[in-house]
C-alpha cells in the first residue's frame, strides 16, 4: 500500500514540475544551478502561486494537455527494465 501511494504521489509531483517548467522556463536549468537552493525554492514557490493565479484568470488547458500527452508517450515506450520484467 505504501509503494502504491508513494508512486502515485511521485507521478503527481513529476507532472506538476513538467507543467511549471513549460510555463516558466526560469525553473529549467542546465547541469549547474544558476541560483542558490534557498533562492530556487522561492522561485519555484512563486511560480506555483503565479500558475494557480493564471489558472483562475485564464483556464487554458492546452499546456496541461501537452504535458499529459508527453507522459503518455513516455509510458507507451518500453524501457529495458520493463522488457526484462516481461520475460
Amino acid at each position: 500500500m505504501f509503494n502504491l501511494r508513494h508512486s502515485s504521489l511521485r507521478n503527481v509531483i513529476e507532472r506538476t514540475f513538467r507543467v511549471l517548467k513549460k510555463q516558466f522556463p526560469t525553473i529549467v536549468s542546465g547541469t549547474e544551478p544558476h541560483y542558490k537552493v534557498d533562492t530556487m525554492t522561492k522561485i519555484v514557490l512563486a511560480c506555483c502561486i503565479l500558475h494557480k493565479f493564471l489558472r483562475g484568470v485564464d483556464n487554458d488547458e492546452s499546456l496541461i494537455e501537452e504535458v499529459d500527452l508527453e507522459l503518455l508517450e513516455e509510458d507507451v515506450q518500453p524501457t529495458p527494465t520493463m522488457l526484462v520484467s516481461m520475460i
